[in-house]
């Protein structure tokens, strides 16, 4: 069993790759998946949680985009897109 230190809280850095911004792959991702009639939202989740790039679409080319990106990548734009929606601060 592995020794977990449980009072203390990890830091987490999602390393940035300029090339392609998760936002813009979101963009383009989500106008790909209307376009082909899916719920993009659940779509984008399912790829998320799995992993299964079958969740998205190859219309636009919007599968191997997403691929490009890490997921945590995409967590983390999702998360820093709602945050900012919700006017939260942030450290």
């Amino acid at each position: 069993m592995q020794n977990q230190d449980l009072g203390n809280t990890q830091f987490f850095q999602v390393p940035v790759d300029s090339d392609t911004p998760a936002s813009k792959v979101l963009s383009v991702v989500y106008e790909a998946l209307m376009e082909k009639g899916y719920n993009p939202v659940n779509q984008i989740v399912g790829y998320i949680m799995s992993g299964d790039p079958t969740y998205i679409t190859s219309h636009n080319g919007a599968r191997a985009l997403i691929m490009k990106v890490e997921r945590d990548e995409l967590v983390e734009e999702l998360l820093q897109s709602y945050i900012a929606g919700n006017n939260w601060e942030t450290k």
